[in-house]
C-alpha cells in the first residue's frame, strides 16, 4: 500500500505526535508498504530515516503526492494539508491525537470547520476520552511506545523513589507535584523526585523546590534523550504525571510503565487509558488527591508490586506491531 502521511509536526521537533507519526510509519515501512512523510517541521542536522521526509512542500508537489498515494492520513487534521487531499478524492483517515477546542472549552472557527471535516474520512481516536470529543464516529486505536528503547533493565529494589518526565509548562502540573513533597514531609516522608525536561516554567520551579526547603530532595536533569530518560525511569519506583489539563492520551506513562515505573496521573482525559492497571490516578489539580496516592504507594510495597504485575497485559495492547495492524484495517476499509 502507498501511504502518505500528513503530520504538522515531526523530528527534530519533540512530542506525542512526532513521536506516533515516526513509530507508525517505521513499522509500515519495516512491513513493505510504500511511506512517505509531510511535515511542516524544518530539517535540523543529518538523521536520516528509512522512509522519505517531505518538508513544507509547495502546493504543486504536495497535490502530485496525494494524486499518487493509496491513502492520504493526516496526523491530526491540518488545513495546511488537508485541501489536497480533498481535491484528489483520495482516501483520507483522520487520526486525533489531541482535541480541536481551546484550553477553556471554546470552539474557534477553526476548531469548528476541523470537527465539520471529520465527516470527510475515516476517523481514529487516541482514547475514548477524544472519541467523545468528535462528532463522528471514531475508531479508538490508542498510541504505541518504542519498546526497543523503553524496556525493563533494572530488577529488584530502585534507588531512587519519584520520577517526573515531560515539559516544564503550567499545565503539566510540576508545581502540584513539588507541594505534595512539601505535604509528604509533613507526614514523615522524605522521597527524593527527578525532574526530568525543560521548559518556561523551570527557574519558577527551582524558586519553589528552594523556598520549601525542598532542595536535598529534588534533582532538575534537563532534557534527556530517549535512552537517558529510559535509563533514569529503571531507577524509579513511582511516575508522576500531574497534568492540570485533560491530556488527550500520553505516551509518556506507557514508557514509564515499560521500565517497571508504576504511574501516578490526573484522570481527566486520556491519561487514565495510558496508565490502565499500570497505575493509579487522581483529580486533576487535586493535591489532597496526588498526596494520598503517593503515601499509598510509598508505604504499601504490596501496592507497587501489584501494579507491576498488571503491567505486562496492559503493555501488550500497545505494541507497535499489534497497534500498525490495526491502523491498517482503518486503511483498507478507507480505500473499499
Amino acid at each position: 500500500m502507498n501511504i502518505l502521511l500528513y503530520s504538522p509536526l515531526f523530528a527534530p521537533s519533540v512530542g506525542g505526535v512526532e513521536t506516533v507519526t515516526e513509530l507508525l510509519a517505521r513499522e509500515l515501512a519495516r512491513q513493505g508498504h510504500t511511506v512517505q512523510v509531510v511535515c511542516q517541521t524544518p530539517a535540523l542536522g543529518d538523521r536520516t530515516f528509512p522512509f522519505p521526509v517531505i518538508r513544507r512542500p509547495l502546493p504543486w508537489y504536495l497535490l502530485k503526492l496525494v494524486r499518487r498515494c493509496d491513502v492520504f492520513v493526516q496526523i491530526c487534521i491540518s488545513l495546511k494539508g488537508i485541501w489536497a487531499g480533498l481535491l484528489m478524492r483520495r482516501p483520507l483517515v483522520f487520526v486525533h491525537q489531541t482535541w480541536y477546542r481551546q484550553p477553556d472549552q471554546r470552539l474557534t472557527l477553526t476548531d469548528r470547520l476541523k470537527l465539520a471535516l471529520t465527516r470527510w474520512g475515516a476517523n481514529i481516536a487516541v482514547s475514548p476520552a477524544i472519541a467523545a470529543h468528535l462528532p463522528t464516529p471514531a475508531t479508538v486505536i490508542p498510541n504505541p511506545y518504542d519498546d526497543s528503547v523503553f524496556r525493563l533493565t533494572m530488577r529488584g529494589d530502585r534507588p531512587h523513589e519519584l520520577i517526573f518526565v515531560g515539559r516544564l509548562v503550567s499545565d503539566k502540573g510540576v508545581d502540584l507535584l513539588i507541594a505534595a513533597l512539601e505535604r509528604l514531609r509533613q507526614q514523615g516522608l522524605q522521597p527524593h523526585l527527578t525532574i526530568v525536561g525543560a521548559g518556561p516554567e523551570a527557574s519558577a520551579l527551582q524558586q519553589q523546590v528552594a523556598d520549601l526547603e525542598l532542595t536535598d530532595q529534588v534533582t532538575f536533569a534537563g532534557l534527556q534523550p530517549p535512552e537517558g530518560i529510559a535509563a533514569l525511569l529503571n531507577q524509579h519506583a513511582i511516575a508522576i504525571f500531574p497534568s492540570r489539563w485533560p491530556e488527550p492520551f500520553g505516551i509518556v506513562a506507557l514508557e514509564a510503565i515499560a521500565c517497571g515505573c508504576v504511574a501516578v496521573g490526573s484522570a481527566a482525559g486520556g491519561l487514565a487509558t495510558a496508565i490502565g492497571p499500570g497505575g493509579v490516578t487522581f483529580a486533576n489539580g487535586d493535591l489532597d488527591g496526588l498526596t494520598a496516592a503517593l503515601v499509598d504507594l510509598l508505604t504499601q510495597p504490596q501496592t507497587l508490586n501489584r501494579y507491576r504485575n498488571q503491567a505486562a497485559t496492559h503493555l501488550q495492547q500497545h505494541q507497535l506491531a499489534a497497534i500498525t495492524r490495526r491502523y491498517l484495517a482503518v486503511f483498507e476499509e478507507a480505500r473499499s
